[in-house]
C-alpha cells in the first residue's frame, strides 16, 4: 500500500494526491501552509484540558453533539467493545472551554481553508463520468455547513485493567467526505489494504494525513474508497503514554444530494445511532 507524500506547492501535487486517494484512500500532505508552532499550541492546551477535571463540566450535548465526550463513549461500527479514548467535538457555533485560547479556532478555520483547496484538486483530477456524479462541486458542499468537526481526542495509558479487546480506535471508516489529520504525538495510525494487510502510516511532525470518508465514496459512486484505519495500542516494551490527534472531518450541509438513497444528513444520523453517539 504505497500512501504518497505530497509536497503542498509542487506542481504535480493536485495529480499525485488525487492519485493517491483513488488507489489507497489517502494521502500525506508535507510542507503545508499551516503552522507548525500553532498546532503544537493547540495540543498543549488540550493536554492540560483533558488532565483538568473541568472537562466534565462540558458534558457532550447529545443533540448537538458538541462538547466532552469522555473514555467509554463510541465503539466503532459493528464493533461491541467501546474505543479507549476521550474527546472534544468543537464547532464554532458550539462551546470552547473558558481556559483556551483562541488558537482552536484559528486552527480550525486554517484547516478548513486547506480542505477547500484539496476537494478542488480532486475534482479537477476526477474523471468526468464520475464527476457528473456530483449534485454540485466538491468544495462547495462543504461551504456554510455546521457540521464541520475538528476532533481534539486524548487516548489516555492503560491501566491493565481494560477488556483485553480493547483498542484506541477498533477498525473503522469515517462517516464525513474527507478527513483533515493533524499528525497524532504519537505512532499508531494503521490502514488496511485490500488484500486484508495492515500499513502504519506515518505521523511525522509537520505532515497532515488525509483520508477518503464515506460520504465521498457514496457521492462518487465507489470510485474513492473509504479506506479501513485504525489506531492500535501501544506496542509491548514501548512507553506506555498518552497519544493525542486532531481529525478535522469535513461534512457537506445537511441538504446536499450524496445518491439517490441518502442526503448528507440522512447519511450522518444513520452513521451516528451505528457508533453509539445518538439514540
Amino acid at each position: 500500500m504505497q500512501v504518497a507524500k505530497i509536497r503542498y506547492n509542487d506542481i504535480d501535487a493536485p495529480a499525485m494526491f488525487t492519485d493517491s486517494l483513488q488507489k489507497t484512500g489517502f494521502g500525506v500532505i508535507a510542507d503545508h501552509p499551516i503552522h507548525s508552532d500553532l498546532v503544537d499550541s493547540v495540543y498543549r492546551e488540550w493536554e492540560s484540558f483533558f488532565q483538568s477535571e473541568k472537562k466534565h463540566d462540558y458534558l457532550f450535548d447529545p443533540i448537538k453533539q458538541d462538547g466532552y465526550f469522555p473514555t467509554g463513549t463510541e465503539n466503532a461500527k459493528d464493533h461491541p467493545i467501546k474505543d479507549h479514548k476521550e474527546f472534544y467535538h468543537f464547532y464554532p457555533w458550539g462551546r470552547l472551554p473558558d481556559t483556551l485560547t483562541g488558537a482552536t479556532e484559528e486552527l480550525y478555520e486554517s484547516l478548513v481553508d486547506m480542505t477547500s483547496t484539496l476537494l478542488e484538486w480532486v475534482e479537477k483530477n476526477t474523471p468526468e463520468e464520475v464527476r457528473s456524479q456530483f449534485s454540485e462541486p466538491l468544495k462547495n458542499m462543504i461551504r456554510g455547513s455546521k457540521t464541520n468537526l475538528l476532533r481534539i481526542i486524548h487516548y489516555p495509558p492503560f491501566s491493565g485493567k481494560e477488556d483485553n479487546r480493547s483498542l484506541r480506535a477498533a477498525a473503522h471508516e469515517d462517516i464525513n467526505l474527507i478527513t483533515l489529520l493533524v499528525a497524532g504525538t504519537r505512532p499508531g495510525l494503521e490502514a488496511k489494504d485490500n488484500n486484508g494487510t495492515w500499513h502504519k502510516i506515518t505521523t511525522d511532525p509537520g505532515t497532515i494525513i488525509v483520508n477518503i470518508g464515506d460520504m465521498l465514496k457514496e457521492a462518487s459512486g465507489g470510485y474513492y474508497p473509504s479506506t479501513t484505519h485504525r489506531v492500535v495500542n501501544p506496542e509491548e516494551g514501548s512507553n506506555n503514554d498518552s497519544r493525542y490527534s486532531m481529525p478535522l472531518f469535513l461534512h457537506p450541509r445537511n441538504e446536499v444530494v450524496l445518491s439517490k438513497k441518502y442526503t448528507a444528513g440522512n447519511y450522518l444520523n444513520e452513521r451516528l445511532e451505528e457508533i453509539g453517539l445518538k439514540k
